[in-house]
């Protein structure tokens, strides 16, 4: 097309394809033998963020930070205690953007690639499930679908009326990829869906995801715990720590130049294959707090190298910097009480 403005974008370029604010989901525990009950688990707490239309926006934390039920609040299959989901300036669930019209542009890959398939279902009918739920007549549900199988790279004829257990996993997750694509979305929320793969396959399928949102102008969020693979996709980077976004920016950049203590420790890990630039010391010691009882005040403070009195008081904001990285942290806040003499925070190579 030559115009820039696609025909369902309804707010142009400039205006985010998704905009979350507010996001908050807390799961409540089990009530004890008189029915009281024992609190809550802070899985997500108070999450804002944006993805741009066209990037990749990586999601990276330790497990049990919240980047897999932020990935579900998104799609809506989980139910939010507050925020607001916003795609492409309509609210999602609303009246704006009902949720059957939200998931024609919205779709997920999960990780394990044989649980997301029905085995009951041939390859060729569970690509072409969604789109007859959604109205498109079945020869053209069909069509659609061997045409995305030869778009994954499994030949149609070979591929088409197998079932999910004769295929290996590299091949079930591109029949999930191809499933995601049937209804034609603009947005693919990508749940660590290469990590059960070997690291040939996990590649090919990694150059796939590249070449796709290419063809198709498509928007990725991509959740992973293995940083070298969301450098290799990534546009923007969002960490997260115990229910929070601690950092978000320019992929190359908070590569180079981490801003947030609990970022420069998350890179660091990142095995080195110079044997002369081992790692002596571990960059992050002890495990994350409670979610059921976090700390007060910043949540990283009781592993943080850095930490001063006032960050066990204050919870730091997610702060925009002047170079466009937005950094979680009073180190970083203008006219914070944090006091510290400059404190270098070394790129990682």
């Amino acid at each position: 097309m030559t115009d820039s403005k696609k025909p369902n974008d309804q707010g142009g370029p400039a205006q985010p394809l998704l905009s979350v604010k507010g996001l908050v989901k807390h799961f409540a525990l089990q009530k004890d033998f008189i029915g009281r009950s024992t609190g809550v688990v802070r899985a997500v707490d108070n999450i804002d963020f944006d993805v741009r239309k066209g990037e990749t926006l990586g999601v990276v934390g330790e497990s049990g930070c919240g980047k897999s039920t932020t990935a579900r609040l998104i799609m809506n299959l989980l139910d939010r205690n507050e925020g607001e989901i916003i795609f492409d300036g309509m609210s999602v669930g609303g009246n704006d953007l009902p949720l059957k019209t939200f998931r024609r542009q919205a779709q997920m890959v999960f990780q394990d690639s044989y649980a997301s398939l029905n085995p009951r279902l041939t390859i060729e009918d569970s690509i072409a499930f969604s789109p007859q739920v959604h109205g498109v007549p079945k020869r053209e549900a069909i069509e659609r679908a061997r045409d995305l199988l030869v778009r994954v790279g499994l030949e149609p004829r070979r591929f088409a009326e197998r079932y999910p257990h004769e295929l290996s996993g590299g091949q079930r997750q591109r029949i999930n990829i191809a499933r995601a694509l049937a209804l034609q979305p603009r947005l693919i929320v990508l749940d660590e869906a290469v990590s059960a793969l070997d690291k040939s396959v996990e590649a090919q399928v990694l150059n796939l995801l590249l070449d796709l949102k290419e063809e198709f102008g498509l928007t990725y969020v991509f959740i992973s715990h293995d940083l070298n693979v969301v450098r290799y996709v990534s546009d923007r980077v969002m960490v997260m720590y115990l229910g929070q976004v601690v950092e978000i920016g320019d992929c190359e950049t908070m590569f180079k130049t981490p801003r947030h203590p609990y970022t420069k420790a998350l890179l660091s890990s990142i095995p080195s294959l110079d044997p002369d630039n081992r790692t002596e010391e571990p960059p992050l010691t002890g495990d994350p707090p409670n979610p059921i009882n976090p700390p007060s005040g910043c949540r990283f403070h009781t592993r943080c190298v850095h930490v001063q009195p006032v960050c066990k008081e204050i919870m730091p904001k997610l702060i925009e910097q002047p170079d466009g990285q937005s950094v979680a942290c009073l180190m970083f806040e203008p006219k914070s009480a944090y006091k510290h003499k400059s404190i270098p925070l070394e790129p990682v190579l």
